[in-house]
């Protein structure tokens, strides 16, 4: 039995000051992925058949929120969770999709480090509060996650 090293992390809790910003993408969008999770996790006529998503509030074939907020999720991996001590999250506060994503789109991740505070029961964890945003080629923001991140403390 073979074991893996433990993962070298750049990242602590420490490093997460208020303002900081990450920044990712952009990422396509495939119509064939979007279609193919919503047959999946979300069909709706809105995510799946482009004829009948015209008939909608949506106007035309549009991303699940639950696909954008997996997309989310891979691209906080690749722009900092993969190399942070992070230890999960204990929730989502908030999310928003504002505009329609259609196939194709590429959208970008910004996320802002809102607020810090240690924790009271785990000295060796903190809590890091983001501003996840999601935009589009176009720079308009199409979707918005409030969330807390638990990261290892450095200094524990």
């Amino acid at each position: 039995m073979s074991s893996a090293a433990a993962p070298k992390h750049e990242l602590y809790w420490e490093d997460f000051t208020p303002g900081r910003v990450f920044e990712h993408g952009p990422r396509v969008l495939p119509r064939a992925e979007m279609v193919e999770f919503a047959a999946e996790f979300d069909p709706q006529p809105m995510h799946l058949d482009e004829r009948a998503a015209v008939e909608t509030m949506l106007g035309g074939l549009a991303a699940s929120g639950w696909y954008l907020c997996c997309i989310l999720m891979r691209m906080c991996v690749d722009a900092f969770v993969g190399r942070a001590a992070s230890m999960g999250a204990p929730g989502v506060d908030e999310v928003r999709w504002l505009m329609p994503v259609r196939p194709d789109d590429a959208l970008s991740l910004r996320a802002t480090v809102l607020e810090t505070r240690a924790s009271k029961s785990r000295p060796d964890m903190g809590f890091v509060k983001f501003k996840f945003e999601m935009l589009n080629a176009s720079g308009a923001v199409v979707m918005i996650l409030e969330s807390s991140v638990m990261q290892r403390r450095r200094e524990a």
